[in-house]
C-alpha cells in the first residue's frame, strides 16, 4: 500500500543554476501540471505566475501535492527563461515524465533568478531561432526524440452537444442536429456524445432520463453515415452514483482511510476510482468494450488528472504508473484503430497514449474567468494556455484547443475562432446548428477541417499577445439571424 503524501511530497529542491535577468524585459515560462493548470509566459517582475484563487482549486484545477509559492515561479516538468530579448532561451526539463515529473522553480533575489528542482532534470541553454516559443518546440523535439515519437493518427471535423447543451442534452436535440448536419451540409466526420446521457458520474452503462438506450444513442448517429464518439470521466466516481453506493472499495483513500475527493461538481463530491483495485479495473473493461461494440471509435475521457493523485491503492503503485496503467487499459478495450482523446489530463504522463490532449482550460460563453480563476472555464483563460502551449502540437499529440463556439452569444467569438485556426489543431463545432448566424455559420463551414498534424512552428506562426488583451474585440459583420 502507498501512503498518501499529499500533505508534504517528502522531496527536497537543489538548487541548479542562477541565471541572470532584465527585471524590466526578461519572461519566464511555466508549464502546468494538467490540461487545465494555466501555461504561459510571464515578465520577471511578476514575480510568480496565475495561481489558485481558492484552496480546493488546487486539487481540481493544479497539481495536489506541490502548491507554488506565490512569489515564485513554478513549471511541472517544464520551465524556461528568456533573461532578455533576443539572448538565449534557458530551458528546464524533465527527462522522462512516464516515471517522474519533477517541480521546477525559479524565484527572483535582486536582478538574478534562483532555478531549483525537486528531481532529475537538463538544462539546455538555447541559442536558436524563434525566441522563447522556438526554445520550447526544441525542447519537445529532443524529448520525444528520448522518450518516443507519438503516432499521430487523422482525426476527422467533429460536432460536440456540451457548449451549447451542457447536461440538459437529449435524444431530441441529438437527432435536430443530425438533421441540421444533413441539411447544411457540414464536413462533420464524429458526432461525440457529452455528459448527459449517463445516470450519473460513474454509472457510464446506465442511461439518463433523456436517452432510451446508451446502444440506441450511438445507433442513430452511425445511421446518419458518421462516427460516434463519447465522453466519460472514467477515474471519477459521484458520491450519488449506484457505483459508489455499491462499491466503495473501488476508491483511492487517504493515510486515514477516507476516499480522497478530486473534485465537487455535479452538485456532489467526486471521489477518485482506484484502477488497479482488479474489481475496479473489470468495471472500466467493461465500459469501454461495451461502448466499443455499440459501435463508438472515438473516446474522450475526461477529468483524468485524478488517476495520478497519490493515495493508498490496491497495488503498491504512485499516482503517476496508476494513471499511465488505466490509460493503457483503456486503450486495450477500445482497440488501437480508436481514437483516444484526454482532456483534465496530466501532461507529460500522456505523452504516447493519448491521440489528442485538450492544452488549455474550457472555453466558454464568458470571455472573463469568474473570480480571476485563470484555470476555471473561459474562454480568455482557454486563449492563454492554447497559445502558450502550441509548441506540443505534432509532437507530444494533436492539439485540442476545445471547441469552436460560434454562435451571436458567445462573448469574443471572433478571437476564439481566430485562435482556433492559428493554434488549433482538432476541430470541434459545439453550437446547436440551428443557433449560428450568417457570420457564425461561414466560421463553422471555414474552420471544420480534418485536424493538424504537422508539428508548430512557431516562425510561422508567431506569438501574438494582443490575443491576451482583457477585453474582447469587435469585429463588424453581417450577422443575419440565428438558422
Amino acid at each position: 500500500m502507498t501512503e498518501d503524501p499529499s500533505a508534504s511530497t517528502g522531496r527536497q529542491f537543489h538548487e541548479l543554476s542562477r541565471v541572470p535577468v532584465d527585471p524590466d524585459a526578461g519572461v519566464v515560462y511555466e508549464f502546468g501540471w494538467q490540461s487545465w493548470s494555466p501555461s504561459t509566459a510571464y515578465p520577471v517582475s511578476a514575480g510568480g505566475g496565475f495561481r489558485p484563487t481558492r484552496p480546493e482549486l488546487q486539487t481540481s484545477y493544479y497539481r495536489r501535492e506541490k502548491p507554488a509559492p506565490a512569489a515564485a515561479f513554478q513549471g511541472e516538468g517544464l520551465l524556461a527563461i528568456e533573461p532578455a530579448p533576443g539572448e538565449p532561451v534557458h530551458v528546464v526539463a524533465l527527462r522522462d515524465g512516464r516515471a517522474e515529473v519533477p517541480t521546477i522553480r525559479a524565484e527572483r533575489r535582486s536582478d538574478t533568478l534562483h532555478v531549483a528542482a525537486d528531481g532529475a532534470v537538463d538544462q539546455v541553454v538555447d541559442d536558436g531561432p524563434g525566441g522563447l516559443y522556438g526554445a520550447l518546440a526544441r525542447f519537445a523535439d529532443r524529448y520525444i526524440a528520448a522518450v518516443g515519437t507519438p503516432t499521430l493518427r487523422d482525426v476527422p471535423p467533429m460536432w460536440a452537444s456540451w457548449y451549447q447543451y451542457f447536461t440538459g442534452f437529449t435524444e431530441d436535440d441529438l437527432i435536430r442536429n443530425l438533421d441540421a448536419m444533413d441539411a447544411l451540409d457540414l464536413p462533420v466526420g464524429i458526432v461525440r456524445l457529452d455528459d448527459a446521457f449517463q445516470a450519473g458520474i460513474g454509472d457510464w452503462l446506465a442511461p439518463s432520463e433523456g436517452f432510451s438506450s446508451l446502444d440506441g444513442m450511438i445507433g442513430r448517429v452511425l445511421d446518419r453515415g458518421r462516427r460516434a464518439g463519447i465522453w466519460t470521466a472514467p477515474l471519477l466516481v459521484g458520491a450519488e452514483s449506484r457505483t459508489f453506493a455499491e462499491h466503495p472499495d473501488w476508491l483511492v483513500r487517504d493515510a486515514a482511510g477516507r476516499p480522497i475527493v478530486a473534485q465537487h461538481n455535479w452538485n456532489q463530491d467526486c471521489y477518485v476510482l482506484d484502477a488497479t483495485h482488479p474489481a475496479a479495473a473489470d468495471y472500466l473493461r467493461e465500459v469501454f468494450t461495451t461502448y466499443r461494440r455499440y459501435g463508438a471509435t472515438y473516446f474522450m475521457v475526461d477529468f483524468m488528472y485524478a488517476g495520478a493523485i497519490e493515495g493508498v491503492r490496491h497495488a503498491d503503485v504512485d499516482g503517476i504508473t496508476a494513471y499511465r496503467d488505466a490509460l493503457r487499459l483503456i486503450r486495450s478495450c477500445i482497440g488501437d484503430d480508436a481514437l483516444l482523446q484526454a482532456c483534465g489530463a496530466p501532461m507529460f504522463p500522456s505523452v504516447g497514449l493519448v491521440d489528442t490532449m485538450r492544452v488549455g482550460t474550457d472555453v466558454a460563453p464568458h470571455w472573463f474567468p469568474p473570480g480571476g480563476e485563470m484555470s476555471s472555464p473561459a474562454t480568455r483563460a482557454a486563449v492563454v494556455s492554447t497559445v502558450g502551449r502550441a509548441f506540443t502540437q505534432g509532437r507530444f499529440w494533436i492539439n485540442d484547443p476545445d471547441c469552436l463556439v460560434a454562435r451571436p452569444q458567445i462573448e469574443g467569438r471572433e478571437r476564439w475562432a481566430e485562435v482556433v485556426d492559428r493554434y488549433g489543431g482538432v476541430r470541434i463545432s459545439s453550437d446547436g446548428l440551428d443557433q449560428l448566424d450568417d457570420w457564425g455559420l461561414e466560421t463553422t463551414h471555414r474552420l471544420l477541417v480534418p485536424a493538424r498534424t504537422a508539428p508548430f512552428d512557431p516562425s510561422r506562426v508567431p506569438l501574438d499577445t494582443s490575443l491576451f488583451q482583457d477585453t474582447p474585440p469587435t469585429v463588424e459583420h453581417s450577422a443575419g439571424a440565428p438558422r
